[in-house]
């Protein structure tokens, strides 16, 4: 993918967000329907549910669909109310990926100078 003319941080794709009713109705029924089951799952844990195995696991449950609930909640508002935006970034170098500075990328003396390679073992920001 070879972008030409674009500099780094340029904005290279911008879609605004289809901003659908539907989506939004969905969004607060959603809503709905999660404080109603973060509401019974409270009531559950002031009312003691966790203490029997079957209420424990009732409370479990709920919660897990108060977290699915809340997954798709977020998968609306990400899709239809937020704008998709491609941004150029740097391309990194290959040796940059392995933690090289740049003075290193054609290899080092394995040798070298032993009281620095002991300075850097014990302080590994140690600058030249």
């Amino acid at each position: 993918m070879s972008s030409t003319g674009s500099t780094y941080g340029d904005i290279h794709r911008y879609e605004p967000p289809r901003e659908s009713t539907a989506a939004a109705i969905a969004i607060v029924l959603l809503t709905v329907v999660e404080i109603v089951f973060v509401g019974l799952f409270t009531y559950g844990l002031i009312d003691g549910w966790g203490y029997t195995g079957i209420g424990n696991m009732y409370l479990g449950s709920v919660l897990a669909v108060i977290f699915i609930d809340l997954a798709f909640i977020l998968l609306l508002y990400r899709k239809e109310f937020l704008p998709d935006v491609m941004i150029v970034k740097k391309r990194r170098r290959k040796w940059e990926d392995l933690y090289i500075r740049e003075d290193q990328q054609d290899g080092v003396d394995t040798v070298g100078d032993a009281w620095d390679q002991f300075k850097r073992a014990v302080y590994p920001y140690y600058k030249r």
